[in-house]
Formats: C-alpha cells, sequence, structure tokens
C-alpha cells in the first residue's frame, strides 16, 4: 500500500546531554530540562511557541513528563508520556510529526530522557505476564536459554544464524564494534570514548557467543530533544526556514507473522525492519542503497547492526559482512554507518536513544545525494552549547564563543550570555542565537524508519 500524503514537518531544533553510567548523580529532571532547553535554544523559539508535549522514558513512574516540562512553564499544553521500550525516543517523534502533519499542533517539543540502573536491562513486575514471553518462549524452543543476559541472547543467536546461513565470521562483528569505538572518538557526547583492536575486542569477557563485552551496548543515563513544526510554523518565521531539516519519510512497525518461524533472525524483528524501511524511503522517494550517505541505526549489539544493514538493504541478501569486510560503513567508504559511535559506545538511555539519529541529521549533510562536509561532524557537534544556571536568578543560561579578548573580574571570565527570560505564560526560552549557529545549506532532509517490536 503506497503511503498516504502527508503535510510537512521539520525538526527546527535539537538538544543533547552527554550520555553517562547510570550511577545515580544527576536526576531525570536535570537531564530532561537541559535537553529540552538546548533544544528550544537551538530552534529559537519560546516555549510559548510548544503547543503540545512528548516525554519519552522508561526507568520512571507514571507522568513523570509533567515533572520535567513543568521546569519549562506551566501553559497547560497537553503532556504525553510514552513507554515503548528501545524504540521509546523514535515513537515520540513519530506522534510529533502526526500532531503536526494531521494539523493538530504547529510545533511540538519531544524531549526523551532515562535514569537507569545499572547492569543489563530487567522486569520489574514479576508477578505478572511477561511482554517479551512469546519471544523468550521461541528462544527456549530453538536455542535454549544460558545464563547471560536475555536480551545478549537474542542477538546473539541471531548472530550465529547469520554466521550458518551466510557465511559471516565472528570477526565481522567485532569489525562493526570497533569501527564504532574509533567513530565515539568525534563524539563528545558518547559515554565511552575509547579506541580497541580488533583483537581486543575479540579477546574481550564473552557474553553469549559471538558477543564479547565490547560488543554490547551500556546501560545510560542522559536525555535527548527535538522541536517538531510545520510548513505553516516556518512560512510566519521566514529567519528559520534554512535551519529546518524536513522529515522525508517515516514509518513505525511491529512484528509479523515471521515472529513464529523459528528463525532467530526473524525473532530479532528482520522483516519489520524490512516493512519500515521500505515504506519511509518510498515516502522520501530515495533509493536507500543508492541515495543515502550516513546511516544512524540501532546497534544495541553488534550482531544487530550487521543484520540491519541486510535489512535496509545496504548490502545484497545475506552479504552484509562483506560491506563489514570491504571497509564500506566508515569514513573514506561507501556508507559512514553510525558516525555517533551508536549505542555500542555512545550509550544506551532508552527514552534518549531514538533521538539521536535525529540530532545526528540535523547536523549532518544538507541533503540525500549530495557530497557530506564528512570532517565537520565532530566540530558541529563539539560545538552545541552547553546551559549553565545564572548564580543571582538559577535559571538556565546558554554558553556562547566569545570573541576578541576575555577580561577576568572576581575570579569569572566575564562575557555576554542571553539569558532565559520569562516567557507571556510562564518562565520559557530567550529567543537566542541557534545551536549550529548558521552553518546550514539550504532545506534539508531527513528519512527515517523505526520499529516498535518486543525487543
Amino acid at each position: 500500500m503506497a503511503p498516504k500524503p502527508k503535510a510537512p514537518s521539520y525538526v527546527l531544533g535539537v538538544g543533547m546531554t552527554k550520555f553517562i553510567k547510570p550511577r545515580g548523580k544527576v536526576d531525570y529532571t536535570e537531564l530532561g530540562f537541559e535537553a529540552g532547553v538546548k533544544a528550544m535554544l537551538d530552534a529559537q523559539i519560546n516555549y510559548d511557541d510548544v503547543e503540545q508535549g512528548v516525554a519519552c522514558y522508561c526507568y520512571g513512574d507514571s507522568t513523570c513528563g509533567q515533572r520535567v516540562f513543568y521546569q519549562f512553564g506551566m501553559t497547560q499544553i497537553p503532556i504525553y508520556n510514552v513507554n515503548n521500550n528501545c524504540s521509546t525516543g523514535s515513537t515520540g517523534l513519530a506522534m510529533a510529526r502526526q500532531f503536526v502533519s494531521s494539523g493538530a499542533a504547529d510545533c511540538v517539543l519531544v524531549v526523551g530522557f532515562e535514569k537507569m540502573m545499572p547492569g543489563s536491562l530487567q522486569s520489574f513486575f514479576n508477578d505478572r505476564e511477561n511482554p517479551t514471553g512469546t519471544t523468550v518462549k521461541m528462544m527456549a524452543e530453538t536455542r535454549g536459554i544460558t545464563k547471560a543476559p536475555g536480551a545478549a541472547q537474542m542477538f546473539g543467536n541471531a548472530g550465529r544464524e547469520y554466521m550458518e546461513k551466510h557465511g559471516a565470521e565472528a570477526r565481522d562483528f567485532a569489525e562493526i564494534a570497533r569501527v564504532n569505538h574509533e567513530h565515539s572518538t568525534r563524539n563528545p557526547y558518547s559515554q565511552f570514548q575509547d579506541v580497541y583492536t580488533l583483537d581486543q575486542i575479540l579477546d574481550a569477557p564473552m557474553i553469549h557467543a559471538p558477543l564479547t563485552k565490547l560488543q554490547c551496548c551500556p546501560t545510560s543515563d542522559g536525555a535527548a530533544a527535538a522541536v517538531v513544526v510545520s510548513q505553516a510554523f516556518l512560512d510566519a518565521r521566514p529567519h528559520l526556514k534554512s535551519q529546518a531539516v524536513l522529515i522525508a519519510g517515516q514509518c513505525m512497525a511491529t512484528d509479523a507473522p515471521s515472529l513464529f518461524s523459528r528463525s532467530a533472525i526473524d525473532l530479532m524483528g528482520f522483516e519489520m525492519t524490512q516493512h519500515a524501511v521500505r515504506v519511509a524511503a518510498a515516502e522520501a522517494g530515495i533509493d536507500v542503497a543508492r541515495d543515502v550517505q550516513v546511516v544512524e541505526l540501532h546497534d544495541c549489539f553488534s550482531a544487530n547492526e550487521l543484520i540491519v544493514l541486510d535489512a535496509l538493504g545496504l548490502a545484497k541478501p545475506g552479504k552484509a559482512h562483506e560491506l563489514v569486510r570491504a571497509g564500506d560503513i566508515t569514513y573514506g567508504g561507501r556508507y559512514i554507518v553510525n558516525p555517533s559511535g551508536g549505542l555500542i559506545s555512545k550509550g544506551h538511555p532508552l527514552g534518549a536513544t531514538g533521538h539521536r539519529p535525529v540530532r545526528r541529521a540535523r547536523l549532518a549533510p544538507a541533503r540525500l545525494g549530495q557530497q557530506p562536509r564528512r570532517q565537520g561532524h565532530a566540530r558541529r557537534a563539539a560545538a552545541q552549547p552547553r546551559p549553565r544556571r545564572c548564580r543571582r536568578c538559577n535559571r538556565l543560561q546558554e554558553s556562547r564563543r566569545r570573541r576578541g579578548p576575555r577580561r577576568r573580574r572576581q575570579g569569572r571570565w566575564q562575557g555576554q550570555r542571553p539569558r532565559l527570560q520569562p516567557s507571556r505564560r510562564g518562565e520559557g526560552v530567550h529567543q537566542g542565537g541557534s545551536q549550529e549557529g548558521q552553518e546550514q545549506n539550504g532545506e534539508q532532509r531527513l528519512g527515517a524508519a523505526g520499529h516498535a517490536g518486543q525487543g
């Protein structure tokens, strides 16, 4: 079925905190506040401009979203709380686009945040049916259950099947991890920024073959946010058009009947990923293999990245490992995959993870099909300002680059920092400069394919 035409929606601003180890040092309220303020500063809007809010998180009580959004102001807008496991962030973005495309809102702020617990993901309600019970049952019947974390078993089993069917080797999965760890050194927001050799990754503690510890993503605390707006919103503010990124294609999908095929690859969502990318690419009017240059995908484990490369159509069926061996997933190759470092090194705060590709697209090449300025990615990411609190009014301020000589007075550097001024209906954000300044090249386009499955 051909996708129905939608009114255009744009990502106008993005914001993100550094992803950190889950040690309880920063509360979710602070994380969400920082990311949301950064996104509004980047979009050059006030909180009064936001008509609906979407909060994305998994670890927290009901209505944590209201607790975060009330810090921006209390303007009586509807606030929706989203919990959809690893696809929580992308689900929130899909909702925001639906609100905008349908005409229900012209400006939506989406904030994903997470304050997690150390260790692997766990179920907290053991007195009722586990929502992933069907998946666990299929795993037990086909490959058996080990003492390894459940997610590592599911994706590791899929990697084993890919090796059995298509000839991939353990070194191929390790190479993916090596590349992602190397990419993380360009990203100041990554939880880990360490470089490893292929042998170091292969020799790391085995979690569930072929996956070693350095091929598994960590749990994380962190937040990310995005501002999604309509064409009418931009028409009323023509000075913002140059920084807006068009959402050219998007699709959310869940499991197909192939979930019961007894295939470990199908169990991890291969078919629904294929479906999502077909729909998103058709809406965007692109050929993925031909037109895409930069890819941010869900690499909770290296096995998942390899199989998703296949599902996306970036390699011939069953040949994703050949793409890896040819060096076509990093700078200088055919594609740049996970230039952020991916979940493996950047971290995986569930509610914020789905915003990561959108932020990368906001900072990435102006259009699909144009040669990207690849060496500029890290510089623009590093240039994102970190807001700081004013010692007098306790409001957040945007840190800005200072030009010319700086004067030192009373032990502090003095410089101009636009304050967050009270909005008309509550405390909001002053219309300051964009995070990325004017480093935009015409209209930008973003294609996103997401899936929400049992994993």
